[in-house]
């Protein structure tokens, strides 16, 4: 019958073809419009690929329906899909040869905590503070007279203000109206209608779709770690994690796969080591992968337009992990270090072809016992890298691409796939 996986996260995943198409409110998206989007456009011809993209939907309450239709893949239609959910299917639906749907889930500027259910935020310790949050803001929303006010951090900065005069119902979904930008925050001052509060996507736009049968899910999120709470960077490895055990428990199919995008380089607290990191604790979790994206990112933008990479690398995790095909799908990836005199050696795994693209291998940094780190030289041995300084005579610790945004000289296998960054001085970040 076919395949179907669930696309949800951010604006990145939300992030359409074409910046000439229209979503289900009539107007055009910012984040739009891929690298060569023309000719994509007009090759996206692919019968044997479908998609649902559900309409923008934030409620107090679980919902029954979430709006949207299945669109073949067409050149006509192809301008408003999702572009994540399109490259991975093409690429997919080229080496399984069966139908392949993606249902498309995803709003824009929306944290982690806004896809999860009431009970599983509330039944954890640490993450029911962001549920007493929400609810205290409803309570005071309910209560006091309507007013304007300043918009709530969000991407979309074009985003027009909101006058909010309606109140949310005792125990109902919601009274006001919803943002008619997608992307934007909603009816501004209704707590229901900011994508940064807990459950409220979850239950407009993931209930819904609840048990549609899915093969797995993909998601792109991150950027808004930083500014939804305080603390957020050490709180997100527990909240992703509850966000995939929420989700597979509720869709009652196991542990199906759970493939997400670590978020490429940008100069911006949002995208910094400290939040991929952050990400990569999804690997401690069965069943997971993570696409490296580091090196695809632009430096000023928070949607790069390189999203045929995003989807290449996405649907080689799923075709060797869930479909079993003999493929490399993963970079290079940090093994173990070993100090060498005044160097330390950095063993990899899936560094069959070591290389950097343009020859030139940087973003190692080292350290010596006072955690002082300074940029490395580095020399590729074979599958390891040879990093020291003159300025560190007995190194301890040793970073890669421990920057917001690099810019050439990173480390690929012949796979032509990125190593992910890495740090030997790392806290234990938990998932339980």
């Amino acid at each position: 019958m076919g395949e179907v996986w669930l696309a949800s996260g951010q604006s990145n995943m939300d992030f359409s073809m074409s910046d000439k198409a229209l979503g289900s409110d009539g107007k055009a998206k910012y984040f739009a419009g891929v690298t060569n989007e023309a000719a994509e456009i007009a090759a996206a011809n692919y019968p044997l690929i479908r998609m649902f993209i559900g309409n923008a939907s934030k409620t107090l309450e679980p919902q029954a329906r979430v709006g949207g239709e299945w669109k073949v893949c067409t050149p006509e239609n192809a301008p408003a899909f999702c572009a994540v959910g399109y490259f991975f299917a093409r690429d997919l639906q080229r080496e399984i040869k069966v139908p392949v749907g993606i249902v498309a889930e995803a709003f824009g500027a929306s944290t982690a905590e806004a896809w999860i259910d009431r009970p599983t935020m509330a039944g954890d310790p640490k993450l029911k503070p962001l549920l007493d949050s929400f609810d205290a803001k409803v309570k005071a929303f309910n209560t006091a007279p309507p007013a304007v006010v300043a918009p709530p951090p969000s991407e979309d900065v074009n985003a027009p203000a909101v006058v909010e005069t309606n109140k949310v119902a005792a125990g109902g979904t919601n009274a006001a109206p919803r943002q008619a930008r997608r992307g934007g925050s909603g009816g501004r001052g209704n707590p229901a209608q900011d994508q940064h509060n807990a459950t409220v996507l979850f239950n407009g736009m993931i209930a819904p779709v609840i048990p549609y049968a899915i093969r797995g899910a993909l998601w792109y999120q991150g950027e808004s770690i930083v500014d939804a709470n305080k603390g957020g960077i050490a709180l997100y490895p527990r909240v992703q994690a509850a966000l995939i055990r929420d989700w597979r428990q509720l869709w009652g199919e196991g542990d199906f796969p759970f493939i997400i995008v670590q978020l490429p380089g940008q100069e911006a607290a949002s995208n910094s080591p400290f939040v991929r990191e952050a990400q990569a604790t999804v690997l401690q979790l069965q069943g997971t992968g993570m696409a490296v994206t580091t090196d695809i990112g632009e430096e000023h933008k928070v949607h790069p337009k390189n999203k045929q990479d995003v989807g290449d690398r996405l649907s080689r995790i799923a075709l060797e992990k869930v479909y079993g095909r003999k493929i490399e799908s993963s970079g290079p990836v940090f093994e173990s270090m070993k100090t060498e005199g005044g160097a330390i050696r950095v063993n990899f795994s899936h560094a069959d072809g070591l290389m950097s693209r343009d020859g030139t291998v940087k973003w190692f940094t080292i350290a010596g016992a006072d955690g002082k780190f300074v940029d490395a030289g580095a020399k590729i041995d074979g599958q390891t890298v040879v990093v020291s300084s003159p300025e560190v005579a007995a190194p301890v610790a040793v970073r890669y691409l421990w920057v917001n945004y690099p810019v050439g000289g990173q480390l690929y296998n012949s796979a032509n796939l990125p190593a992910a960054q890495f740090r030997t001085d790392a806290p234990k970040f938990s998932v339980q």
